[in-house]
């Protein structure tokens, strides 16, 4: 499963949206033309229904607020490694990651430090604790902290990115089946 996102778009000297349009762009951008990062992320919940959550600061550009645990994926490095790695520098737990969830992309025509096109390929896996204990310990990054909020509460929080909402989705379904 896997849903990709468009920005705004509008066609030249008509000021409208256009699927075609869209289309057209999408196959003109060649791999070697855009910016890529890929990241991994954990759903991590505990027998009591809580999800565990870490606190993004907005890195000095972006809004903060709750998100999965998880970021990018080094050059040398499996999505695996990097997510097993991200949760432990996020919330100080060892995780073992169960299955995958659901893949995301996301595409910027442009971002504010770079003018070429940007795509995001952020990857979800279900996790669960193996170890360790809560605290955060990334030292000057973008996680303050980190913490556990009841699954049902998640959609009662306004601060929290979008890769929250997806992967929880994506757990839920995954639950259904």
């Amino acid at each position: 499963m896997s849903s990709v996102h468009h920005s705004n778009r509008k066609t030249p000297g008509t000021g409208m949206s256009s699927h075609w349009y869209v289309q057209r762009y999408v196959r003109l951008v060649k791999f070697t033309d855009y910016d890529t990062r890929i990241a991994g992320y954990a759903v991590v919940l505990d027998a009591e229904d809580r999800i565990l959550l870490s606190w993004y600061n907005g890195g000095g550009r972006d809004e903060p607020g709750w998100m999965l645990p998880g970021g990018g994926v080094e050059y040398a490095e499996t999505i695996e490694a990097a997510i097993v790695r991200e949760v432990r520098e996020e919330t100080g737990y060892d995780v073992a990651l169960d299955w995958p969830l659901v893949t995301h992309s996301v595409t910027w025509d442009s971002r504010p430090d770079s003018p070429r096109p940007y795509k995001s390929v952020r990857i979800i896996y279900s996790a669960h604790v193996c170890g360790g204990s809560l605290g955060t310990l990334e030292v000057g990054g973008t996680t303050d902290h980190a913490a556990w909020m009841l699954l049902s509460d998640v959609p009662l929080t306004n601060a929290r990115a979008e890769i929250v909402d997806i992967g929880v989705a994506a757990f839920q379904r995954a639950r259904e089946r």
